[in-house]
């Protein structure tokens, strides 16, 4: 039996419907050369042996109870509702590749046995074909489900060992220190006693000191210190509560260009990112008759593990990003992000991460209570979208000698948000894997429009 954090319980608690909170990653493979007809068959068939999954992959989630919230090993297991082969009758374009992993994305998940689902795509145009990989973000967060899917696949390609992602053994954490031979005593038990009430002070202060930063901005003691949390009007269909059903988009960056201009611009990938991010909601929302007159407000999820990369649950926190102007130019736009990301950077480093947590986990409850009561799209949301991005591994990688083309992230939505945009680099390329309601209308015009923003800031770094 395993214990849920507050931040991985939150997770079920807010799920319904209209919000899922599984997440999901998009792959889309080559086939190697002289693969014959039937390599996805045979690889699903060779997937399905592999039908002992390990922790956490062989867990239930059991909610009642007097022991309370908990994960409990399977008492069976069927590998066969857990890995899924699908061969269309004709060649799939992307596009079609895309309407029908919307439609694998949308349902909940069934909390009778383990919460995760492999689905092999087989006959993409060119000789490819895809893999869509779910799972409940409760079991894990974005930094470590990346590092399972590295430890999956291969990095040379005539490694033609299968290592799926559910049945490796857990990550390696640090090894315990060594235990003193000296008889026991009460003092290092007294000391550890008394640095508990300690950390919970550092913790409860650093709570109060983001809430009052919060306070001190909303009566206008301060002028942008910090981005107000519930101060965006709903003045785009970006924002409110989530409907049923949900849109998915994909676009990439060439990761060579990405670097030339950040190094042109001596700026970080984040902000050269979330620049074209930026510039691309302005002109999405332009084009279907929503253009705003101030800036938008991302929220941010942040990393806050140490160590341990790779053991489960949840360790993350969530910063208020405002973006550039709306009539900023590339430029501009670059050097207004730039002093946000500052900002919060600051912000979350004045307290402890035990402070941004705790922080996170109660203004998503928040966010979840006013989703309850149907208030969501009356009360101003907590910004406009989230963006996040998670960081993946340089150099090619292969499934059976199949190489690893491209890699998009699908995440959840949080309450009064309507979209989520989700980064991860791979074999060269900056990815964006956007998810949304399925009636915000045109998605594909705003993954289009990210590439457009890139030439734009290309040409004022003078790179094109």
């Amino acid at each position: 039996m395993r214990r849920l954090s507050a931040l991985d319980l939150a997770f079920f608690l807010a799920e319904t419907e209209a919000s899922p909170k599984h997440v999901a990653g998009l792959l889309l493979f080559a086939k190697p050369a002289g693969a014959r007809a039937a390599f996805c068959r045979k690889l699903v068939a060779e997937l399905r042996t592999h039908d002992r999954p390990t922790e956490p992959f062989n867990l239930v989630i059991r909610l009642g109870g007097l022991a309370g919230p908990r994960w409990e090993p399977a008492d069976d297991f069927d590998i066969g509702r857990h890995v899924f082969y699908h061969k269309p009758p004709g060649p799939l374009s992307w596009r079609e590749v895309l309407d029908r992993v919307a439609a694998l994305h949308e349902p909940l998940m069934d909390r009778s046995r383990p919460l995760w689902e492999y689905h092999v795509i087989d006959g993409v145009e060119g000789r490819k074909f895809a893999v869509y990989f779910r799972a409940h973000h409760a079991y894990a967060d974005g930094m470590t489900m990346t590092t399972w899917l590295e430890r999956s696949l291969s990095a040379a390609p005539d490694d033609l060992a299968l290592r799926p992602v559910w049945a490796m053994p857990a990550a390696r954490r640090r090894p315990a220190p060594k235990r003193s031979r000296r008889p026991p005593s009460l003092l290092p038990g007294l000391s550890e006693l008394g640095r508990l009430p300690l950390a919970q002070l550092r913790t409860t202060t650093g709570i109060a000191k983001l809430a009052a930063q919060q306070a001190l901005e909303r009566a206008g003691i301060t002028r942008k210190a910090v981005s107000l949390q519930f101060a965006t009007a709903h003045d785009t269909p970006m924002t409110g509560s989530a409907t049923p059903g949900r849109g998915i988009a994909t676009t990439t960056l060439p990761m060579d260009a990405v670097k030339a201009a950040c190094r042109a611009s001596r700026a970080t990938l984040n902000h050269v990112a979330l620049t074209c991010i930026d510039g691309a909601m302005h002109r999405y929302l332009a084009r279907i008759g929503h253009a705003p007159d101030h800036p938008l407000t991302i929220q941010m999820p942040v990393s806050l593990r140490h160590d341990d990369v790779g053991a489960a649950g949840n360790v993350l926190g969530v910063g208020l990003v405002e973006l550039g102007q709306p009539d900023a130019d590339p430029l501009q736009r670059l050097q207004e992000i730039g002093h946000s990301l500052h900002k919060v950077r600051n912000q979350l480093d004045s307290v402890s991460s035990h402070a941004v947590q705790q922080y996170t986990v109660i203004c998503a409850l928040a966010t979840e209570l006013i989703d309850k009561v149907k208030l969501s799209d009356r009360i101003p949301a907590t910004g406009h979208t989230l963006v996040s991005n998670v960081a993946g591994p340089p150099h090619d990688l292969y499934l059976k000698g199949a190489r690893l083309l491209q890699n998009y992230p699908l995440s959840i939505l949080v309450p009064g948000l309507r979209s989520n945009i989700t980064m991860f680099s791979c074999s060269g390329t900056l990815n964006f894997g956007i998810v949304a309601t399925r009636d915000l209308v045109h998605l594909g015009r705003l993954a289009d429009a990210i590439p457009e923003e890139f030439a734009n800031l290309q040409r004022a770094l003078g790179l094109l």
